[in-house]
């Protein structure tokens, strides 16, 4: 396993609560649309095991043209060892990124695309939506619905309806619009569903997507191909 260390580069506040971590990009190091990593804060690996509460699975949230990989993340009042750290970092500290890899790259089957998510998980989607936009070829529209009760919104310059890229973003800041916009989506039959966010809701989602008899191979989780079954395979009718 490969492990890469690299320096902070710059740190945008997007919200109140959210952080985007700019990374200076390792030689070697690539990734596509929709990757996660694992992030690493100095120490994690300075014992003979490594110290699982300095690691955290991210998102990427920046495509490699942009020649620095975005980590977007959360960081309330009250939180870990991990983000009060992170929360307490300069530019120009060290981290280190390994295990990269992409669950939920953009499919490109002719189909509209809906991208469902949560707060801070809209963050894995802007380099599919990115991708989309400098390269639209096999996909038909793009749909993207998220829901934050917090109302701060993220991306909003960029998830921006735009009708001439056959693109559309709406914020929900309530569950109630968020799962009546979700039905209203289902009814496309042969739509591409992506979803991200808890676990918690995953499982919310692919019940309301199932019960309008979405099937599963049409749903897509920023979840290892071992871990899917868990989520798809439920029998409705039990």
């Amino acid at each position: 396993m490969q492990i890469y260390w690299t320096k902070i580069n710059k740190i945008i506040e997007e919200t109140p609560e959210v952080k985007t971590y700019l990374l200076d990009c390792p030689e070697g190091f690539t990734w596509e649309e929709g990757s996660h990593t694992h992030f690493a804060l100095e120490g994690f690996n300075a014992g003979d095991k490594p110290n699982r509460s300095l690691i955290r699975h991210m998102s990427i949230s920046t495509l490699p043209h942009e020649n620095a990989i975005g980590i977007t993340t959360r960081i309330r009042e009250q939180c870990s060892e991990f983000k009060t750290i992170l929360r307490n970092l300069e530019v120009g500290k060290e981290v280190a990124i390994f295990k990269t890899h992409s669950n939920v790259p953009l499919k490109r089957e002719d189909k509209n695309v809906y991208l469902l998510s949560s707060g801070v998980g809209l963050a894995t989607y802007r380099p599919l939506v990115l991708d989309y936009f400098e390269r639209p070829d096999n996909v038909k529209q793009i749909y993207s619905l998220n829901i934050d009760s917090s109302k701060d919104f993220l991306f909003t310059n960029m998830f921006e309806s735009a009708p001439d890229k056959k693109f559309t973003a709406q914020f929900v800041d309530n569950r109630k619009d968020y799962y009546e916009n979700v039905k209203k989506l289902a009814a496309d039959k042969e739509g591409l569903f992506y979803i991200v966010g808890s676990d918690d809701f995953l499982v919310q989602n692919i019940e309301v997507l199932r019960e309008q008899n979405i099937k599963p191979e049409q749903i897509m989780l920023d979840k290892h191909e071992q871990q899917l079954p868990k989520f798809l395979s439920y029998d409705l009718s039990v």
